[in-house]
């Protein structure tokens, strides 16, 4: 059972984790063309982007998956 004290910190990582692999898989999909909004947005059809937002996505997994195993 985890403390009181434990879990706000705990909650908080589970969150801005899942935040994290929602917009680097935003930015995967703009950078590959799958999500051209907005229209003038500079990131549509630019590879690094993929890039990043892949990296970014795999950085909030490991943040979700640390605070998962946080006891």
């Amino acid at each position: 059972m985890l403390r009181p004290k434990m879990l706000r910190p705990r909650i908080l990582l589970q969150i801005v984790g899942s935040l994290a692999i929602v917009v680097g898989l935003i930015w995967a999909a703009q950078g590959s063309g799958y999500f051209p909004y907005p229209k003038s947005s500079f990131m549509i059809d630019q590879t690094p982007w993929i890039w990043r937002g892949l990296g970014f996505a795999v950085i909030g997994l490991v943040v979700v998956v640390a605070a998962r195993r946080r006891a």
